[in-house]
């Protein structure tokens, strides 16, 4: 049977000219030098792109092998907020890719104008939906998974965003990029088909104009990961080979006040419940060593079930953290928790995390006077020994300090010089208390 000519591949058409050349003289025979100067070009489409191949970086087509495929995902340790990306506000990402387009220029060598054109409107809608979706992928591939990070930092996020948020805004993130592929490719393609210089440019504004009402409708997305980037990024940084001292009690008890004599920590010091709205972290340096001290917000009696997200930031450091516990007490009745239910807070908590190296204070002994502090609400039909005494002098071995008078200071701090030591012991020996909050 013979097939036509037009159906014979070039290279076998190639081969049996240079066999019959080879078995037939010709008066033209191409010389070794002028073989080994013929060159190839190949044109490979690469995910629909119509940027020559050289713009094309190794990144982008290199395939993994499959060990790499198969390696699971190690979890991130603590410090992750810090390595976030710096995000653009979706304006100026859009802006600063739309002037990175419009200087790409046609493939030189194109005589004729329309050919010309539809190149020139093809790279450039080509080089705006990269110039847009990169920097998204980018997001997305330096954005830490939830799952992967740290215990602690992950209640932060939970705590601190919302239940879910994280992942949606992420998640907002990749459908942006997705729809701007998709629009580019599509819009690129319409204009690399266009039969004429005027219908070339129609369809690069039109593309244009396209891929810029995507971004005015879900752009949002990325002002949105922009924030959260600036939250997380604000979150003070632990060092679990640091030993921490946890200021914790109820609302307004004074742990702010301590924190600010005994550390380089400047938090906010107001009369009214839940002035710590977050976890603030400030230093100690002892003997050359430095410590860590945080102010957690106030405890109130309830269980885990109800309790509020500053409640719950406080239980996630005294879980996940090695921590030491000093534990304020109010009983002079201006912090607005009864002593009864700071008793009933803090036996809970003495419970909970009963490994834990622990400092009793009581604050603001000045206001204290000759009896003891009573709530019209409170019953004291039902009390027992221990919370009696407790209203009178606080627990066991308590120290008695006094922001205003000094009294009780100095007392204090050789006694948190002496449970930091004891803490950065246990924490070079390897011993781990990693207690579960549980509910009451």
């Amino acid at each position: 049977m013979k097939l036509a000519s037009s159906f014979i591949p070039n290279q076998w058409r190639l081969q049996a000219f240079i066999s019959s050349t080879a078995s037939t003289p010709t008066f033209w025979s191409p010389s070794l030098r002028q073989c080994r100067n013929l060159q190839t070009v190949v044109s490979p489409v690469v995910s629909s792109s119509y940027l020559p191949t050289s713009y094309i970086t190794q990144k982008q087509i290199e395939i993994p092998t499959s060990s790499e495929k198969q390696q699971p995902p190690t979890q991130e340790g603590l410090g992750a907020f810090q390595k976030l990306p710096m995000v653009m506000p979706s304006i100026d990402l859009y802006s600063s890719a739309l002037r990175k387009s419009k200087r790409v220029q046609p493939t030189k060598g194109i005589a004729n104008i329309a050919k010309r054109e539809r190149n020139r409107g093809a790279k450039q809608l080509d080089a705006l939906m990269k110039e847009l979706a990169l920097p998204l992928k980018g997001y997305m591939e330096s954005f830490p998974r939830k799952r992967l990070l740290h215990p602690y930092e992950r209640s932060l996020i939970e705590l601190t965003l919302g239940d879910g948020k994280y992942e949606e805004v992420l998640g907002k993130v990749d459908v942006l990029r997705k729809k701007v592929l998709s629009v580019g490719k599509e819009h690129a393609s319409l204009c690399a088909k266009a039969l004429s210089k005027r219908e070339a440019e129609d369809r690069l504004n039109e593309g244009v104009e396209k891929l810029e009402m995507v971004f005015q409708q879900q752009g949002r997305a990325v002002d949105d990961l922009l924030s959260i980037a600036k939250v997380l990024r604000a979150m003070p940084v632990v060092d679990l080979e640091m030993p921490t001292l946890c200021l914790v009690g109820a609302p307004n008890v004074g742990k702010s006040s301590l924190v600010r004599i005994l550390s380089t920590g400047k938090p906010e010091i107001c009369n009214y419940p839940f002035t710590t709205r977050g976890i603030l972290m400030g230093h100690i340096v002892l003997n050359y060593n430095r410590f860590q001290v945080t102010d957690t917000p106030g405890l109130l009696r309830r269980c885990d079930e109800d309790r509020n997200n500053l409640e719950k930031l406080t239980l996630a450091v005294l879980t996940h953290l090695p921590t030491a516990v000093l534990y304020v007490h109010d009983l002079s009745g201006e912090c607005g928790t009864s002593p009864s239910d700071q008793f009933g807070i803090y036996k809970e908590i003495k419970e909970r995390f009963k490994d834990y190296l622990w400092i009793d204070v009581v604050s603001k002994c000045d206001l204290l006077g000759g009896s003891p502090v009573m709530y019209a609400k409170e019953d004291r039909s039902s009390d027992e020994a221990e919370i009696i005494k407790y209203r009178e002098t606080g627990p066991d071995e308590s120290i008695h300090v006094s922001v205003k008078t000094e009294q009780g200071l100095n007392e204090l701090k050789r006694k948190v010089k002496e449970v930091l030591s004891n803490e950065m012991e246990k924490i070079k020996s390897g011993v781990r208390v990693d207690q579960i909050v549980g509910s009451c």
